[in-house]
C-alpha cells in the first residue's frame, strides 16, 4: 500500500511554511509538486550534458539524444504504448492543438459534426471549435445528469453518421467525474469517428493503458504527474500518425527537403518540431518511473480513500455551510472536490485558506461552460495526490469550521 508519510520525504517544498503554518497542498489538479529525483535529473542534465539532440556527432549530443530517446521509451511504457507512437509536447493544450491542426484540419469537412461535452476543459473545446469554424463543421455538446456524470443517452443521441470527431475528458478537472471513455469510443467507432481523450487529470492518478481505452489519441501533461512544467505527451494510433501531416513543421520534423517537396521524418520526430525540452523530457521520465514504482493502482486506491474521507467530513461537520459537487460514488470520481461556502465568494474562501497554509484553486478552472451549466459563478477546488494525508484533510475541515464561526459572528 502507498505510504504518504514516507512519500512526503521526497518532496522538498513540503518542508516550507506559509504564514507560519505547514504547507497543505491541495492544488494538485493545477500542478503537482516535484520529487527530488525529478529535480536532480533536470539539474544533472544541464550540469553534465546540456547539448541539443539529433544535431551532432559529438559525445554530449549523442548522450543527450540517448536520454531523450529513453524518455520516449519510459513514458510509452507508462501508458502501455510504443515509443514511436509517443510524441513529446509541451503540455496537454499543445498536444490537443497538434491533433486538431494535424488531423482535424485535413479530415473534417463542411457539414461534419464534432461531439464535445459540457464538462470539457477549454483546451479540449476551443481547438475543435476553431476547426469547426474553419471547415464549416457543426459542434454538438453532450450534457451531464443531476448526479454530475455524463449523460450517455444524450451522447448516443448526439452521435450520427456525420460525426467525425468525439473529444472527451477521461476525468473532469472540475467535478472529478471519470467518464467511461471505452464505452464512448466503442459507440463513436461504429460511425467511423475518431476519439480524442483528454487525459490531463486521469493519467497521473490511475492505471491507463491506451490499447484498453481503445481511443485514437490521448493527451496529457507532465507537470500534473510530478514532472516539470513545459512537458506533455501526445499518444496516437500509429496508422493515423503515419498518414497525418504535421501541424507544426520545421527543424527536426524532416528527413529531406528540396525546393519542391518535403520528406517527413520517422515517428515520433515527425511531430516534434524544433528544439525539444530535453531536460524536461528527462525529468518527466523520472516522474513516470517514480509513479510506476509506487504503482498506479495504489495511487488510485489512496485517492479514493482520501476523497471519501473529505466528502464524509464535509457532510458531517459542515452541513448547511459548505456545498460540494461531483458524483457521490468515489468509484466514479477522482481526487477532486469542488465546493462553495454559502454566502461567500470562492476567491475569498481560497484567500482565507491560504492564510492557514492551505493551497487550493478558486475560479472557473478553464471550464466556464460547465460552471454556467451548473449555475455557478465559480468554485473552490481541493485536489489530492500521493503526498496528501487524512490529517491534512482533518486540518482543512477545522479551518473551514473556523471560517464558519467567523461568519456566524
Amino acid at each position: 500500500m502507498l505510504d504518504p508519510y514516507r512519500i512526503r520525504e521526497d518532496f522538498p517544498v513540503l518542508e516550507r511554511k506559509v504564514y507560519g503554518k505547514p504547507l497543505v497542498y491541495f492544488d494538485n489538479a493545477a500542478t503537482t509538486l516535484k520529487p527530488k529525483v525529478v529535480i536532480d535529473a533536470i539539474v544533472r542534465f544541464y550540469r553534465e550534458f546540456s547539448a541539443n539532440v539529433h544535431r551532432g556527432l559529438h559525445t554530449l549530443s549523442q548522450e543527450a539524444s540517448e536520454m531523450y530517446e529513453e524518455a520516449h521509451e519510459v513514458i510509452a511504457k507508462f501508458i502501455g504504448a510504443k515509443p514511436e507512437e509517443t510524441i513529446l509536447t509541451y503540455n496537454t493544450t499543445y498536444a490537443i492543438n497538434l491533433i486538431a491542426y494535424s488531423w482535424g484540419l485535413f479530415n473534417v469537412g463542411e457539414g461534419d459534426e464534432i461531439v464535445l461535452t459540457v464538462m470539457e476543459h477549454h483546451s479540449n473545446m476551443l481547438p475543435w471549435r476553431n476547426i469547426a469554424k474553419i471547415k464549416k463543421a457543426k459542434i454538438k455538446y453532450v450534457d451531464i445528469k443531476p448526479d454530475y456524470t455524463l449523460d450517455m443517452e444524450d451522447f448516443e443521441n448526439k452521435i450520427s453518421e456525420k460525426t467525425k470527431v468525439v473529444a472527451v475528458s477521461l476525468m473532469s478537472n472540475v467535478l472529478g467525474t471519470i467518464n467511461d471513455v471505452r464505452r464512448i469510443a466503442k459507440i463513436a467507432h461504429q460511425v467511423g469517428a475518431v476519439v480524442i481523450a483528454d487525459g490531463a487529470q486521469a493519467v497521473p492518478h490511475m492505471p491507463i493503458n491506451v490499447k484498453e481505452l481503445d481511443v485514437d489519441f490521448l493527451a496529457f501533461s507532465g507537470h500534473k504527474m510530478l514532472g516539470p512544467m513545459g512537458t506533455g505527451v501526445l499518444w496516437g494510433r500509429e496508422d493515423l500518425l503515419r498518414v497525418m501531416e504535421p501541424g507544426m513543421s520545421g527543424g527536426g520534423t524532416i528527413r529531406d527537403v528540396t525546393l519542391e517537396a518535403v520528406e517527413w521524418a520517422n515517428l515520433p520526430e515527425k511531430f516534434e518540431a524544433g528544439t525539444p525540452n530535453v531536460a524536461g523530457a528527462v525529468g518527466l521520465a523520472e516522474a513516470a518511473k517514480y509513479l510506476m514504482k509506487i504503482g498506479m493502482q495504489n495511487i488510485r486506491q489512496h485517492e479514493k480513500q482520501l476523497t471519501h474521507y473529505m466528502i464524509k467530513l464535509m457532510d458531517e461537520e459542515l452541513e448547511g455551510f459548505v456545498e460540494h459537487y461531483g458524483p457521490r460514488d468515489v468509484e466514479l470520481r477522482g481526487g477532486i472536490v469542488p465546493f462553495n461556502v454559502k454566502g461567500m465568494n470562492h476567491h475569498a474562501v481560497a484567500a482565507f485558506l491560504d492564510t492557514e497554509g492551505i493551497a487550493v484553486r478558486s475560479g472557473l478552472h478553464c471550464a466556464h461552460p460547465l460552471h454556467y451549466r451548473l449555475g455557478l459563478k465559480g468554485t473552490v477546488r481541493a485536489s489530492l495526490y500521493i503526498y496528501n494525508t487524512k490529517e491534512e484533510i482533518e486540518y482543512f475541515i477545522e479551518v473551514l469550521k473556523k471560517l464558519m464561526k467567523k461568519r456566524s459572528k
